[in-house]
């Protein structure tokens, strides 16, 4: 028997499409892409790549955390960018984000992201 729920949150952005923010099944949680938009204003984080950066990955636990698990629950983490030269900064802030063992992960250059965003980062999380 499979148990699906909706996993939502204030603390993360709203969807802005018909999507939700993560969907569980048992034991697993399919978090949707995330764009560096802060949630309490839904507007772009001001800054450069790495405030963007930044902003992802506290969207990305804020849902986590939503679904009762946390960034080091994350199994599969795929990255893209709207630039790949700053793949260098990814990996950096993801550094302060997550420890070893990371999950496995794949980043893809992209020549565009909603709203203009420089980065999205999605994520599959087992709990």
């Amino acid at each position: 028997m499979t148990n699906k729920a909706i996993i939502s949150t204030d603390k993360a952005p709203a969807a802005i499409g018909t999507y939700s923010q993560a969907v569980k099944v048992n034991n697993t949680v399919y978090l949707s892409g995330q764009i560096p938009l802060v949630p309490e204003t839904m507007v772009m984080v001001e800054g450069d790549f790495r405030a963007q950066a930044h902003q992802v990955f506290k969207n990305l636990s804020a849902v986590c955390e939503a679904a009762n698990g946390s960034l080091a629950d994350i199994v599969k983490l795929n990255l893209y960018l709207a630039d790949l030269g700053n793949f260098p900064v990814v990996n950096e802030v993801m550094a302060e984000y997550f420890q070893q063992p990371y999950p496995a992960r794949a980043a893809v250059g992209v020549s565009e992201l909603p709203k203009g965003a420089q980065f999205e980062a999605e994520a599959v999380m087992v709990i």
